[in-house]
């Protein structure tokens, strides 16, 4: 059925109507010119866009954080716990999930304990991401659900896992979370999304941070009722079977998380040079080059799109020594058609930009990393020295490289809100690293279905793009609210031609 949505501004120009039919855009132009349908959405003037892409999410873990413990806030170790003891005091069974818990600047000068875990949950398991998701402490109620853990790298008996230590306790702490609970969960997200204007998610799964079966049930979620598309991906190397499930499910991709390294707050990114804070330290490389090598190999070979997640610039090195391996053997035409995509992307030079531009290949970066903990006096100024922290996600130059960008939210690692991520990418924490409004906010839309290999050639308002669309409640013309960095609410979300949310 044909959807006219009329009277609206479309970018700057406003008395404009757009017809929807076949879930693609059949028409645009003045709204006094606009053919009948027998459905209209009357926009009184708002503003009318490209639904925004979140290029990285997690959506059960996403989810749970918005129906669950949220500690993104927490000021303290006291602080946290306090939140962890009025959680366990309204839910009074089963495992106690939270995340978003970051040490830097709490005046204790450390992070949680499984002491501190314990005092507050007594004898139930528990696991308490920090803000990166890379780190955990958990209770020992948990610990003692993981035979062999503390024969792990990364295991410390305070509770604080990091590298595999962690991976194992995370698995067994979702692997707890039931189906109920995880539909909830996914539903939370759903919902979420459709309140902020975002009508794709590239959900990066993968046997490290979800499950097959939570992927599966993630790609099912639009059979019930229908809501934002998601996209998925299975961060997996080819030689442990990962390209499997990408086939069996027709997945967007090979790749996502599909973890090279760590993340910078908890000391596990992959540095050429140590750590300022923990000169002990640069960090690992998870894999061995010949296992990239040949995962870019299997996925060029079958024109399935790889990805990687690579924060530190050893890891990004090494993941682009792997694609320009294959480039020798199969050509450039070869991996540039399969659009290669490069995950957060935080430590980036001149000979990535160059080697990125030169392979077709997309950088999904998120916004929200250096508004949470760019500049010269972040997290990443501590973890890395100011030289280093004021060079990482380099928005600009990869634009001005012609790289494709894609932004994300990393969610739950920092929330699903679309306009802060497009307004952060602007105001970047170093002088001249921030990109212009409108790239901003194309990389927020368009550059998401460049990122899946699915964008229209003439745009996404073009005729014959696919009608994802945002209804805002303003009038201001798209120019005005970047230039006011304004957080217009979502009036009404069109995907695949079928609008959600409340009727006009």
């Amino acid at each position: 059925m044909s959807l006219l949505v009329t009277d609206v501004t479309v970018g700057d120009r406003p008395g404009r109507a757009l017809l929807v039919d076949g879930g693609r855009i059949a028409w645009l132009g003045d709204a006094a010119e606009a053919p009948s349908a027998p459905r209209v959405i009357a926009g009184e003037g708002a503003l009318l866009t490209p639904a925004f892409v979140d290029a990285h999410v997690h959506m059960t873990a996403t989810g749970l954080a918005l129906t669950g413990l949220d500690l993104h806030s927490s000021l303290s170790v006291a602080d946290a716990i306090a939140g962890v003891r009025a959680h366990v005091a309204r839910s009074r069974s089963g495992i106690v999930l939270g995340t978003g818990w970051d040490e830097t600047g709490w005046p204790e000068q450390r992070g949680l304990t499984r002491h501190d875990l314990d005092a507050a949950v007594g004898d139930r398991p528990a696991y308490l991401a920090r803000v990166d998701v890379h780190s955990a402490t958990v209770s020992t109620a948990l610990l003692d659900r993981v035979p062999g853990i503390s024969g792990l790298p990364g295991f410390s008996a305070d509770g604080r896992l990091r590298l595999d230590a962690h991976h194992a306790a995370r698995k067994a702490a979702y692997g707890a979370v039931d189906a109920v609970q995880r539909h909830a969960a996914q539903e939370a997200t759903r919902a979420a999304a459709v309140a902020l204007g975002i009508g794709s998610l590239h959900e990066m799964a993968g046997p490290e941070v979800s499950s097959a079966e939570d992927l599966r049930e993630v790609l099912a979620l639009g059979d019930g009722s229908p809501g934002p598309r998601v996209l998925g991906y299975w961060g997996e190397l080819s030689e442990r079977g990962g390209l499997d499930l990408v086939r069996e499910l027709g997945l967007a991709g090979a790749g996502g998380d599909l973890f090279c390294d760590g993340a910078l707050g908890s000391h596990t990114a992959a540095l050429s040079a140590p750590y300022s804070d923990r000169p002990e330290t640069s960090g690992a490389l998870r894999f061995e080059t010949s296992s990239l090598v040949a995962h870019v190999r299997d996925c060029t070979a079958a024109g399935i799109q790889a990805g990687f997640h690579c924060i530190g610039d050893a890891a990004v090195d090494q993941v682009l020594d792997a694609v320009g391996t294959v480039v020798a053997e199969l050509g450039v035409a070869a991996v540039r058609s399969c659009r290669h995509r490069l995950e957060h992307l935080e430590m980036v030079s001149d000979d990535v930009i160059a080697r990125m531009r030169a392979w077709g290949m997309v950088a999904s970066v998120q916004p929200g990393f250096d508004a949470a903990w760019g500049g010269d006096a972040g997290m990443y100024a501590e973890r890395l020295g100011t030289t280093r922290a004021l060079a990482t996600n380099p928005f600009a130059d990869l634009a001005d490289g012609d790289v494709t960008l894609a932004l994300g939210s990393d969610a739950p690692v920092t929330p699903l809100d679309p306009w802060g991520g497009v307004h952060a990418a602007v105001d970047h924490r170093t002088p001249g690293s921030g990109l212009r409004p409108f790239d901003a906010f194309d990389a927020a839309t368009h550059g998401g279905w460049s990122a899946v290999r699915a964008e229209h050639p003439a745009g996404p308002l073009a005729v014959g793009a696919p009608a994802d669309l945002a209804l805002w409640a303003t009038t201001d013309g798209l120019s005005t609210v970047l230039a006011d960095r304004a957080r217009p609410a979502c009036r009404r979300l069109v995907v695949d031609g079928v609008p959600l949310g409340k009727r006009p």
